[in-house]
């Protein structure tokens, strides 16, 4: 491998059992064993990246470390023959900004079976607008469409629509022609959902039920849900019948109350999302899609670039519920 190369990184620490962010000089030699060293431009603010930050052991079990579950980048070294200096590259999920360092670094260092070659169509910023959330969205849509979600049979409802996974999901259903219902529960979301052009905007309240009946009057043809909880419990009671319903986060709750009736009286269909562990010859086919048919217009739109140091003060305002839209790092090598 080369020389070692110094680099800055956003490093959390614990101390006495408190979690601080701070950025720090590092060098590569400090990095994990692996195949491809990648010089990071851009990387992206996601859920899992926050609770990273804040000392969950669920997501991250050693500090200190560096969070980031996205990169893209240029090829700095390679000894897999798959991948030479120069070459363009992305890596998302797997154990990246998990217990491995990840993308809020310069560099990074993975094994070759992580990296995929950037797509033809797409720049490095504009896989990291994508990044873990726009791939997770094309995996949710990719089953939605398998199923035989048509947009002729009726709307499809969003939950979390204005956060990251939400957002792309809402423009990726509009330009294939569905009618999308969103739910939203502050207003620069709800703002940020017109400027996309949803004409079905719900509040938070109005997609929850907590009433002991088992099935609702139906309104879905297919849900594209992004927090779990009690949103999905009321999914499931109002999905038509030989509808499907993705799931892939729990911002409102890892419990889900339900009945078999959903599946044996409207046969629905319950499938998780799971970006982190999907294989590499689809997820290869999805970032394909993503960079061709699928690919949105004015995919900047709701973008908010930052740097390292606006970064840490964005982990904090995830954690509130308070980021709309796509958060991506811009590190120097980008500019």
């Amino acid at each position: 491998m080369s020389s070692p190369i110094s680099f800055q990184a956003i490093r959390i620490f614990e101390e006495d059992s408190k979690f601080e962010q701070r950025i720090v000089d590092r060098n590569t030699e400090e990095l994990p064993e692996g195949d491809v060293l990648i010089q990071v431009h851009y990387s992206s603010l996601n859920y899992k990246d926050a609770l990273s930050a804040s000392g969950n052991r669920g997501v991250t079990r050693n500090y200190p470390h560096t969070p980031g579950v996205d990169a893209s980048g240029i090829v700095a070294d390679s000894t897999d023959p798959n991948f030479k200096a120069g070459d363009a590259v992305v890596v998302t999920s797997y154990d990246l900004g998990m217990n491995t360092d990840g993308g809020f670094g310069e560099y990074i260092r993975v094994p070759a079976t992580w990296v995929l070659p950037l797509p033809e169509g797409l720049t490095l910023q504009e896989a990291m607008i994508y990044g873990t959330a726009g791939f997770t969205t094309a995996q949710s849509f990719w089953e939605l469409q398998t199923a035989g979600c048509k947009p002729e049979n009726g709307p499809v409802l969003v939950t979390g629509a204005a956060g990251g996974v939400g957002s792309i999901a809402v423009r990726l259903l509009l330009k294939a022609g569905y009618e999308v219902a969103a739910v939203s529960g502050h207003d620069t979301g709800k703002s940020l959902l017109k400027e996309l052009g949803v004409q079905q905007i719900l509040d938070r309240e109005d997609a929850v039920d907590d009433g002991n009946r088992p099935l609702l009057k139906t309104q879905w043809n297919g849900v594209i849900d992004n927090v779990g909880g009690l949103p999905l419990s009321t999914a499931l009671k109002t999905t038509k019948p030989s509808g499907v319903i993705t799931t892939c986060g729990n911002v409102a709750g890892a419990e889900l109350s339900t009945t078999v009736f959903p599946f044996i009286l409207r046969g629905l269909r319950l499938i998780g999302i799971d970006s982190q562990n999907c294989p590499y010859d689809l997820r290869k086919k999805l970032w394909g899609l993503l960079a061709t048919d699928w690919k949105l217009p004015n995919l900047n739109a709701g973008l908010k670039e930052v740097s390292m140091e606006e970064m840490m003060n964005e982990i904090v305002l995830i954690l509130r519920s308070e980021v709309k839209g796509r958060v991506v790092l811009r590190h120097k090598a980008a500019e």
